[in-house]
This record gives structure tokens, sequence and C-alpha cells, in this order.
């Protein structure tokens, strides 16, 4: 896994979600990151970790390739927008759902 910077993630995750345009998928996860590398230690030890900083890490899939990047409090807001103007550019190739399950259900309810 490629931990990268902010503003590159966004162009390496473009070029992912134009690599999988044809066929093929993109897996993003997002979880809350306090700055650990190593493991929790258990509960015999009394060692406090207190993060300065609450982060969210950011990590991209097309199954080959794996990029990830942390983004901090102070660049949330820059990232967002950034974030959600390019999943909106590349939303535009999902499927819409079938309509005749929804005729089926009210026929069957009535």
């Amino acid at each position: 896994m490629v931990l990268l910077e902010n503003d590159s993630f966004l162009t390496e995750l473009t070029r992912l979600f134009q690599k999988c345009r044809a066929s093929g998928s993109v897996v993003i996860t997002l979880k809350k990151y306090d700055g650990r590398t190593k493991p929790v230690p258990r509960k015999g030890h009394s060692e406090s970790f207190e993060p300065a900083d609450t982060k969210c890490l950011l990590r991209a899939s097309d199954g080959k390739k794996k990029i990830s990047t942390v983004v901090s409090t102070k660049e949330v807001i820059k990232f967002q927008m950034a974030y959600s103007n390019l999943l909106r550019a590349h939303m535009d190739g999902l499927k819409k759902k079938d309509k005749k399950s929804k005729s089926k259900k009210t026929k069957a309810t009535q």
C-alpha cells in the first residue's frame, strides 16, 4: 500500500476511476486514524496514548493497486470539496435499478 499526499491521492484516484470505467470496480474505505502504526497493548501494560489531532485514513483499491492517504482535521474541508467533485465526475457509469421489483411488491400487498 502506498501512502500518498492528499493531492497526489486524488490524482491517483482519478486514474483508478478512469482505468476501471469500462469494467471493474474501485473500493474506497474511510476510517478514523489516531496515528498509531503498532497494535494497542494489552490490559497488563499501562501505556496511555492520547492523539493530539484526530485524522481520517482513506484507502482506495481496484484489486491490484492500493493507495491511501491521511487527512488531518485542518485539511478536511478542502479535501472533502475536492473529493466530492471527483466522485460526482466519475459516478456517471452506475446502473439504474430495475423498476419491475417495485411494481411486484405493490401488487402483492394489495
